[in-house]
């Protein structure tokens, strides 16, 4: 079998796009009259404007005989989701590293995923023409770090092209065929009638002309155009409207085989049926079950970092909806749920991988569906024991039970790792340490580089950790991150109070040590956007009944004295003190409504 399936890990702009487009142009598939612009697999004009890739991208190619299908992935830690879901369509791997700057926390994330996968892994150092390459230096890293071979790493230059034709004829030589594959034979035992036809489901896309269109690796049997298939998990049947391979283009064909990657036009309208992670299966001619064993699929993700998405038109929220439906069809990691508040109306609370995702998904409702949001402040879930041992979950800190009427609260915490400069360690160890992190270890990966391991809470990185990790290393620091499991805090609920009303939408859960400086930071900002009234108006941060910081918004005071010219000083006493009996009688029967304008303006700072 004349196939070869794999994909290309590598950190944010380690030239793993560029790669691909040299692989596509010395195929021939596409012809380099056509290659207008760099990046042919990054086709979101948000992947082009920023750099990066966002979405998982197949594409086959055609090489000495061989079919290549490579699949394009992300390198950001954010959308790990994606580049498991490559590998489990995949028979192996290329690892681009930057001959300048050496391996990444990211590029290592990905690599032992890989390695869970049982993939081959075919080590590259990539941008070799630029004058500050190492390549030796960057070689014996990956061998101290990974256990490759320094003989084995492939030099390449995927701007000019250099050494990639040797590297195609690696993949050849190194990648499995399918069969091989250490994930094909964990499916051997469910694919093992050999009439039966079955695939997985690894990308969905919602196209308004042809509805769902599902990318899938078939494990078993083939598929044809106009096949009656079935959705396993969901029940549904279909017919294969057209079957075909990306070039990058739609390239209709007669049927999908044994090891081959592809699209199926479903015609679903319903873009929940064909979520990914899903197994098609057609049943053989003498298979009488009418219910066959799914492919294992996908792991449920747990979403880390929340956040309440709300339309600013509140008649925008059936297409804040539907907007929703067709971003989680193909980004399985999202997920979303109604959410009303008293401050900002009807929206959905919506749970994110990261901060990077989060911001994705907000330049994708703007751009790809017109749509005006706020987000509010990002926060994470958190386990509540009560006091009758029931377990619950939130993600608003407005779920929290009465104090009194629960135990304990776990947060999330995370392993991060870290790869500096050595002459940066101080800094980044007194961040960590800042916010509550637990140091675990320290190694030199090179004599210039350190590996720091830190435990962290989830919520003390979610915010503008990244920006203050990258600020104090200039630029040169990488961080990723794992899931370690819940544990006890000593934690609160904090709420905001405008003129002694509680605000549902500010409240937090914050750090007993942390909760002063937030407060005071939340009230300072809210008295800059709320505009002044006739009367006082205090702006409190309150743990239980305990103010612990307190912000006042001074009254509009009107010139009453204007008026007067000359005469005795009591006259002018005398209507001040009208004037201050009238305010004292207004702060206590008039109430402060926020508008909505001040509100986004302070959620958006």
């Amino acid at each position: 079998m004349k196939i070869r399936n794999f994909c290309i890990i590598a950190h944010i702009d380690h030239g793993k796009s560029t790669l691909a487009d040299r692989f596509l142009e010395i195929t021939g598939t596409i012809d380099t009259r056509n290659m207008k612009n760099t990046q042919m697999l990054d086709t979101m004009e948000l992947e082009q404007e920023r750099g990066i890739t966002i979405k998982l991208q197949p594409v086959r190619m055609s090489w000495k005989g061989y079919q290549f299908n490579l699949i394009d992935t992300p390198g950001h830690v954010d959308f790990s989701y994606e580049v498991s879901r490559s590998l489990a369509a995949c028979d192996g791997a290329i690892l681009v590293v930057d001959a300048t700057q050496g391996i990444e926390a990211q590029t290592l994330a990905n690599v032992f995923l890989a390695m869970e996968h049982g993939l081959e892994i075919i080590p590259v150092l990539n941008k070799i023409d630029l004058p500050a390459s190492e390549p030796e230096k960057r070689a014996e890293e990956l061998e101290n770090v990974l256990g490759f071979q320094a003989e084995d790493i492939l030099t390449v230059s995927a701007k000019d092209g250099t050494n990639v034709e040797e590297l195609l004829d690696k993949i050849i030589e190194k990648i499995p065929e399918p069969e091989n594959n250490e994930i094909f034979k964990k499916y051997a035992d469910i694919v093992k009638d050999s009439d039966e036809t079955k695939a997985l489901v690894f990308d969905s896309t919602f196209d308004n002309y042809r509805g769902v269109v599902s990318s899938v690796r078939v494990f078993s049997g083939e598929i044809h155009k106009g096949d009656k298939l079935k959705l396993i998990r969901t029940g549904r049947e279909i017919e294969a409207l057209e079957v075909g391979f990306l070039n990058p283009n739609y390239s209709p064909t007669q049927s999908l085989k044994t090891g081959e990657v592809g699209y199926i036009v479903t015609g679903l309208k319903n873009v929940i049926d064909a979520r990914v992670g899903e197994t098609i299966w057609k049943r053989s001619k003498n298979q009488k079950t009418e219910t066959p064993t799914p492919l294992p699929g996908y792991t449920e993700v747990t979403p880390f970092v929340y956040a309440g998405i709300f339309p600013i038109d509140g008649d925008d929220f059936p297409l804040l909806r539907k907007a929703l439906e067709k971003l989680s069809l193909n980004d399985a990691s999202l997920q979303y749920e109604p959410e009303h508040s008293g401050a900002l109306g009807h929206g959905f609370r919506v749970g994110f991988l990261g901060l990077l995702h989060l911001d994705i998904i907000q330049e994708r409702l703007e751009r790809e569906f017109d749509l005006d949001i706020l987000i509010t402040a990002p926060s994470v879930s958190y386990e509540i024991v009560k006091n009758n041992g029931e377990i619950i979950t939130i993600a608003n800190p407005s779920q929290l039970p009465d104090a009194g009427l629960y135990e304990e609260i776990r947060e999330p915490w995370m392993k991060i790792h870290i790869l500096c400069p050595s002459d940066q360690v101080g800094g980044i160890m007194k961040l960590c340490n800042d916010r509550r992190g637990l140091h675990k270890n320290l190694q030199y990966t090179t004599e210039n580089r350190v590996e720091l391991i830190f435990e962290i809470p989830l919520a003390s990185i979610v915010t503008d950790f990244y920006d203050d990790l990258k600020s104090i290393s200039s630029g040169y620091a990488s961080m990723s991150y794992e899931n370690i499991g819940l544990r006890p805090g000593d934690l609160q609920k904090m709420d905001i109070l405008v003129a002694g009303d509680p605000v549902d939408a500010l409240s937090q859960i914050v750090h007993k040590d942390d909760a002063h400086h937030i407060g005071t930071n939340w009230c300072k900002r809210l008295k800059e956007i709320i505009p002044k009234a006739q009367f006082a108006i205090a702006i409190q941060a309150s743990i239980g009944s305990r103010i612990i910081a307190r912000e006042t918004i001074s009254a509009l005071r009107k010139d009453v004295t204007a008026k007067l010219y000359g005469g005795d000083v009591s006259r002018k006493k005398k209507l001040l003190k009208k004037q201050k009996k009238g305010k004292k009688r207004l702060k206590q029967f008039g109430s402060v409504t926020i508008p909505q304008e001040a509100f986004f303006a302070m959620m958006k700072k």
